[in-house]
């Protein structure tokens, strides 16, 4: 079982997203804002990070580049999880360092694939 830092402002996909994954054997930790997330993944070193992208005050973008900035949690794979899904969009997600991109609604399996594959990596 591996924690899952899960980062969503709406609490209707966090709460979706945690039973996701932990449907998949894995155990969610929820955050509703970017600045909870750097916190928490510090705190907590976890697997992997999803990550919405539109949230208020500090956006998945640049809460991945933090991220990617520390010693203690650079290591740590983000997936972006986000309702924007034109290919721009998806090539921009992982130019700022994310290691896969899905895009809301989200698919459970494509999920749990994206989360096996970013732990394995």
């Amino acid at each position: 079982m591996s924690k899952i830092l899960i980062v969503d402002d709406s609490p209707a996909q966090l709460y979706s997203l945690c039973k996701m994954v932990e449907s998949g054997g894995h155990q969610p930790i929820p955050a509703e804002s970017g600045e909870k997330a750097l916190e928490l993944a510090a705190d907590e070193h976890p697997a992997v990070i999803l990550m919405d992208i539109v949230m208020p005050g500090m956006s998945g973008y640049t809460a991945t580049r933090q991220l990617h900035r520390s010693n203690s949690t650079q290591h740590i794979p983000v997936i972006f999880v986000s309702s924007k899904s034109g290919e721009a969009d998806r090539d921009w997600g992982l130019r700022q360092g994310a290691r896969e991109y899905v895009t809301k609604p989200v698919n459970r399996d494509d999920l749990l694939k994206a989360i096996s594959a970013a732990i394995a990596a």
